[in-house]
């Protein structure tokens, strides 16, 4: 999602960019493997409580309610939908945002990071991990085992090394604005025009048999 289906790089920096904050601590920390997922989710979570100790789920929808779509990606959902595909968000991304972009686009699953709340709404400091930032190709496996879909009758798109898991699973593997070379390697196609439109062009062919 991050990168890909929005035109932004992170949803996480999004919010972090709302208070004039960054983590660079934090993902110095996950990087060099001395913290996990749920607490880089916690080290993010502090950060944006110093500046709203009251933060609740619903100022977060309105701080990500501006996050445009990627140009191009209602074409290109709809052109997949036209193939007889089920689409779905695999995204170490913000659930929040993954939501309302499955919603705007109608695409059948959502799976991204979450965060924990209370009865009111507020952010607890916890976080809910559905796609750790590394493990995304097992999220993928699990999701094709629930849908009855094989490897060979997936196609993904990402654009960072964390998608390369991704491309392994898949029958096609697009790489879109690549972030770098292993990326590009990894793909089976590379689009690097921003238009989410132009992946179509390596779908031609994919889909069931009688798309």
């Amino acid at each position: 999602m991050d990168g890909t289906l929005v035109d932004v790089s992170s949803s996480w920096h999004v919010v972090h960019q709302h208070f004039g904050d960054r983590n660079d601590e934090g993902l110095r920390r996950f990087l060099a493997n001395e913290i996990d997922d749920e607490e880089f989710i916690r080290s993010d979570v502090r950060i944006w409580k110093r500046h709203a100790p009251g933060l609740t789920v619903f100022d977060l929808e309105r701080i990500l309610a501006p996050v445009p779509l990627m140009p191009g990606a209602e074409t290109l959902i709809d052109g997949i939908h036209a193939l007889g595909a089920r689409t779905a968000i695999v995204s170490g991304g913000l659930d929040i945002l993954a939501r309302r972009i499955a919603r705007e686009l109608g695409i059948e699953v959502a799976l991204a990071n979450g965060l924990r709340v209370d009865a009111d709404g507020r952010l607890t400091g916890e976080g809910i991990v559905r796609v750790p930032i590394h493990g995304k190709e097992g999220v993928l496996a699990g999701l094709q085992h629930q849908l009855g879909v094989t490897p060979g009758e997936t196609a993904s798109v990402g654009n960072s090394e964390i998608d390369v898991g991704l491309f392994r699973r898949s029958r096609v593997g697009v790489a879109f604005l690549p972030e770098d070379e292993d990326v590009r390697r990894a793909a089976t196609a590379v689009v690097a025009e921003r238009n989410l439109a132009r992946v179509l062009d390596a779908l031609n062919g994919f889909g069931p048999p009688h798309a």
